[in-house]
């Protein structure tokens, strides 16, 4: 078993290898963690660890807050996360090496990072001024039949898209864009389609990348019924309005 530890970020999202993610960076306890990361050389790699957040708030309460107002907010590196916050994060997450770190003239940050490789988490260190995890290299196993699961998420992602014409959600673009190389394909999938977090945790945690196409394969064909159910309005509509609680 490799393990590593690393910083760790908690996300209100799903990080997969080969995806880029974008971060503004304002808080006090990412922000030391980007200033340790500068410390790196930039000829070597600037990592730290995505997870997804199970129970808990990605940004801390900076101001009082209901039910109490006068309740002052908490600070620290496990602010919003509570006592215990291995069990606020999913277990499987994805390291993310930094390739772009900028310090604004206001102390906040500006990061570009691109994830890597899948990693479970072990524990979680909060002694310091950021959390600090230990983590388990997961492999990316290709499994039974990745190649022909491949190219069938493919054909029913590209029908997926036709239904979703005109959503302003992101999308891979044309039959000519997409590659070919399983594992690839899989988490461009995954990205792509509208999900929420639980079931994008899900995909990353599949046991190996013939086992995540296969459920990419039901989700796109069931989604792609719903929409196609719907004509007067597109999916992606349902997740732009105001909720309601009745």
């Amino acid at each position: 078993m490799t393990t590593v530890r690393l910083p760790l970020f908690p996300l209100n999202s799903v990080l997969y290898p080969g995806l880029v993610l974008p971060l503004n960076i304002f808080e006090e306890r990412y922000r030391a963690m980007m200033r340790e990361l500068l410390k790196t050389p930039e000829d070597q790699p600037r990592r730290f660890a995505v997870v997804a957040i199970r129970d808990g708030h990605e940004v801390a309460q900076s101001a009082p807050g209901m039910p109490d107002p006068t309740a002052l907010p908490e600070r620290g590196p496990t602010a919003g996360f509570g006592d215990e916050p291995t069990k606020a994060f999913h277990s499987v997450g994805c390291i993310a090496d930094a390739a772009t770190i900028r310090e604004r003239d206001n102390g906040t940050f500006e990061v570009l990072a691109t994830g890597t490789s899948r990693v479970r988490l072990l524990s979680v260190d909060a002694s310091g001024p950021f959390l600090v995890a230990d983590l388990e290299e997961l492999p990316e196993d290709a499994g039974d039949e990745a190649g022909a699961l491949a190219e069938g998420v493919l054909r029913a992602f590209r029908q997926y898209q036709k239904r979703l014409a005109g959503a302003r959600e992101r999308s891979l673009s044309t039959g000519a864009d997409l590659p070919d190389e399983p594992a690839v394909v899989s988490y461009l999938i995954a990205a792509a389609m509208m999900l929420d977090t639980p079931a994008k945790q899900r995909l990353l945690q599949a046991p190996d990348t013939a086992s995540r196409l296969r459920d990419e394969l039901k989700l796109l064909r069931a989604e792609s019924a719903i929409i196609r159910s719907l004509p007067s309005l597109p999916a992606s509509e349902l997740t732009r309005g105001p909720t309601s609680l009745n």
